[in-house]
């Protein structure tokens, strides 16, 4: 009896052992990368579907020094996009323009140049005389176009972001924050105009007529693979910045990096995000079984029953090699009442690895359905006649 119960004991402190290790060789993994993450701040988002891969004081308010540019940046580009302005537009520098200190390619009040020229300065060089002429282009005045990127940010949900000016000179302004996670936000927003990626990935350029040199200040454009951009930014009190966007094998992402204590280690820091990402994670698209998705009755509708249509994104974000384990689980209404909206909600698909929900798709009818009435069953009368 004895020599049964050591045998016993003996095999659970070696099961015990075996479940004990994985779990403490991953601790001290994620241990290991987290003190490779040199920022006060980090965020590694997938562009495509929004999925935070990785997180460091994500909602930390910070100075974003000239990262603050993605915001007008994406305000040009939207401009742009909704004609009310275009690349060939003129635009003459003000004196609170030419006034700008920091990076700059030293406007002279008067001096005009068209909106491409000043957005090639603004996302190559981070030129903040060009981002002020842009600003005051769009918004009509630096105080007005300050107000279209506050009101831009909340319409994003950036709960933890104010602008106090549009090119992220903090050494007067007294109330200029963001945080990693929203600047992720504002990121892929700007990556969705593929516009941006003709400057963005631009290394050396110059303005009037080559007199003037641009540099791209993002070090990555000729170190990372798959690189697509998109602003650095450097102040005392901000400390060394990136938004880092990259593209590989149709997968994109951005690793935003705030508060290094140096310049290289904010690129360092934003390629080890960016591997992670590329290398653990991949996109993978449904698979529905549209055998299983059932008709719904419509109870009092001129239509009796309605079969519901997935609305879904084209792809999900999931760990690689976990695409095949991924269980489906459809529940859809089984009865409503007319009347029916096109894209009301009828039901969803749940997308699950193990426990742990990667995804749903909206079940919505693909039509209006309206209530029977004796209008509907005259008209339905004729029609058959």
């Amino acid at each position: 009896m004895v020599m049964i119960m050591k045998k016993i004991i003996s095999f659970f402190t070696a099961l015990t052992l075996l479940l004990y290790i994985p779990v403490a060789a991953l601790a001290e993994e994620n241990k290991d990368f987290e003190s490779l993450i040199e920022a006060k701040s980090a965020v590694l988002m997938c562009l495509d579907t929004g999925d935070v891969i990785y997180a460091k004081n994500e909602k930390e308010h910070l100075s974003p020094a000239s990262v603050t540019k993605i915001m007008t940046i994406l305000l040009v580009l939207e401009a742009i996009d909704n004609h009310q302005i275009s690349l060939q537009d003129k635009v003459k520098a003000s004196q609170e323009a030419v006034k700008m200190g920091g990076s700059q390619i030293w406007l002279e009040v008067g001096e005009v140049m068209t909106v491409d020229e000043l957005l090639k300065a603004v996302i190559i060089a981070s030129a903040n005389d060009a981002c002020t002429a842009l600003g005051e282009y769009v918004g009509g005045t630096s105080a007005g176009f300050v107000k279209m990127m506050n009101d831009r940010a909340k319409s994003l949900g950036c709960n933890d972001t104010n602008f106090e000016n549009c090119n992220g000179l903090d050494d007067t302004a007294s109330n200029h924050y963001s945080c990693s996670y929203d600047l992720a936000l504002i990121s892929r927003e700007v990556m969705k105009h593929k516009l941006v990626e003709n400057y963005t990935t631009i290394w050396l350029d110059s303005l009037r007529n080559g007199t003037t040199e641009l540099n791209n200040t993002n070090k990555m454009i000729n170190s990372y693979e798959g690189i697509t951009g998109l602003k650095t930014g450097t102040t005392s009190n901000a400390g060394f910045c990136i938004s880092a966007t990259a593209r590989r094998e149709n997968m994109n992402l951005v690793a935003v990096v705030l508060g290094s204590e140096t310049s290289e280690k904010r690129f360092e820091t934003a390629s080890l995000l960016l591997e992670k990402g590329f290398t653990e994670y991949e996109l993978i698209k449904p698979n529905i079984d549209t055998n299983k998705i059932k008709s719904v009755k419509v109870a009092g509708g001129v239509f009796k029953e309605v079969t519901p249509k997935p609305i879904h994104n084209d792809s999900f974000l999931v760990k690689k090699g976990n695409g095949n384990e991924i269980k489906y689980k459809y529940i859809i209404t089984s009865k409503v009442t007319a009347p029916v909206s096109k894209g009301d909600t009828l039901g969803k698909i749940t997308m699950k690895n193990g426990d742990s929900k990667i995804g749903e798709i909206k079940l919505v009818s693909p039509n209006d359905i309206s209530k029977i009435s004796l209008k509907s069953i005259f008209v339905s009368i004729i029609e058959n006649i």
